[in-house]
């Protein structure tokens, strides 16, 4: 495309929700102070199917739609992704899992529940010594271990003979995980997650959060898993190219896999707390050179998968106020032509406190149509359904974003 306009993402992870009663039937987007996104909806607004039927809704299948993928096509797992984010070279019979620290209650023989897929929201410092011990335990010839952030790690097997069928962590908060673990304990894969909690129980890691009251890192929890994945960049697809900024490495990675440079940010966790600014800073650094630049903010979705209907609105408002009313306010300010959209790249519901399929809302406008509409609409479910349209098929969206012929 290489045209002298500048087309911005920012995308809201896991933004959508359903109504709840304790916000007397409204949702967090709803409730949320939402000005600047409110601004963009005015313009114009709706729902599409980011996640096709059939396939389990995540982000990386959200996104790969959001970016005109058709993910029944080139989908091959999230762990593969998180490995292009780390720099990890993928070889032909590697199969790449994501290795979750998780938090397993023990509560008898035959019921373990899942606590936390993040450990309790284990840090660096904490989970880096259980990593190490884990690597000194299991790594072999076929096995290698690679840190990520925080609880997100990346397990990589050469040759493995049998893949048995992985549950996201995350679909099975306050579940009782005994039959599936007893069910893939002859497995491979089964067998390390059992002896994982050998390895981690007992660690100074673990007994000093024990001490405070803290859920335990007691667990390796292996899913997402893919092979090396083959797809062709945005720059052969639509002819443009340019940045990612997250803090997640399955966003990076899938940047990395559409031919999309990865922005490091100091300071970004994936968290409420993460560096708004820096992210800010780093797409307006790069938007002389690039056409198309993705920012991506984690923490919605945290805060539905803690199934805190508080948190997430305010994870909510910080992105409205924080991210998209700076980027809205410097694209204004700084460049001739542009265009933005808001999005929510799937649901995570606070009901559910796991992801959902639903369509989700998004928002776009272009410099102009921003700068003549007056009228303004709040943006949320309910009027992206009432006031908008809705996509069947997201390669839609992309294309009528781009303004890119079909």
């Amino acid at each position: 495309m290489g045209t002298d306009k500048r087309y911005i993402i920012l995308i809201g992870d896991g933004m959508g929700d359903y109504p709840l009663e304790g916000l007397n039937g409204k949702t967090p987007l709803e409730v949320a102070n939402t000005p600047n996104m409110d601004r963009i909806a005015s313009v114009r607004c709706g729902l599409v199917h980011t996640i096709p039927e059939g396939i389990h809704p995540g982000s990386d299948i959200a996104i790969m739609s959001i970016l005109g993928y058709d993910p029944k096509i080139y989908y091959n797992g999230r762990a593969p992704f998180e490995a292009l984010s780390q720099g990890i070279t993928l070889n032909e019979n590697d199969t790449v899992f994501r290795m979750n620290l998780v938090s397993l209650s023990h509560r008898s023989s035959s019921e373990i529940v899942m606590m936390s897929h993040s450990a309790g929201d284990i840090s660096n410092e904490e989970a880096y010594p259980l990593i190490e011990a884990l690597r000194e335990d299991i790594h072999n010839d076929s096995i290698s271990i690679f840190k990520g952030v925080a609880y997100r790690h990346i397990l990589i097997w050469n040759n493995i003979r049998e893949i048995p069928k992985t549950i996201p962590p995350h679909d099975l908060l306050g579940k009782d995980v005994s039959s599936y673990l007893e069910d893939i304990r002859e497995t491979e894969v089964g067998e390390l997650i059992w002896n994982s909690w050998k390895i981690l129980n007992n660690h100074p890691v673990n007994l000093s959060r024990r001490n405070k009251g803290l859920l335990e890192a007691n667990s390796i929890w292996l899913w997402g898993e893919g092979r090396r994945p083959n797809m062709p960049t945005l720059r052969d697809g639509y002819g443009i190219g340019g940045v990612v900024i997250s803090a997640v490495d399955l966003v990076k990675g899938l940047g990395i896999a559409a031919g999309l440079t990865p922005i490091h940010v100091r300071g970004a966790t994936g968290y409420i707390d993460t560096n708004y600014r820096g992210k800010v800073s780093a797409l307006f650094e790069n938007i002389e050179r690039n056409d198309l630049l993705i920012l991506h903010l984690e923490a919605p979705d945290e805060a539905g998968h803690a199934g805190d209907p508080a948190l997430k609105i305010d994870a909510i408002e910080r992105f409205d106020r924080f991210i998209v009313g700076p980027v809205l306010e410097g694209l204004i300010e700084r460049m001739e032509d542009f265009s933005i959209m808001i999005i929510s790249d799937h649901l995570t519901p606070i009901s559910l406190r796991t992801h959902s399929s639903d369509p989700t809302p998004f928002a776009f406008a272009r410099k102009r149509e921003l700068l003549e509409t007056k009228k303004r609409i709040k943006f949320c479910e309910s009027n992206c359904k009432n006031r908008g349209f809705l996509l069947k098929d997201p390669k839609e969206l992309f294309y009528e974003f781009l303004n890119h012929p079909r």
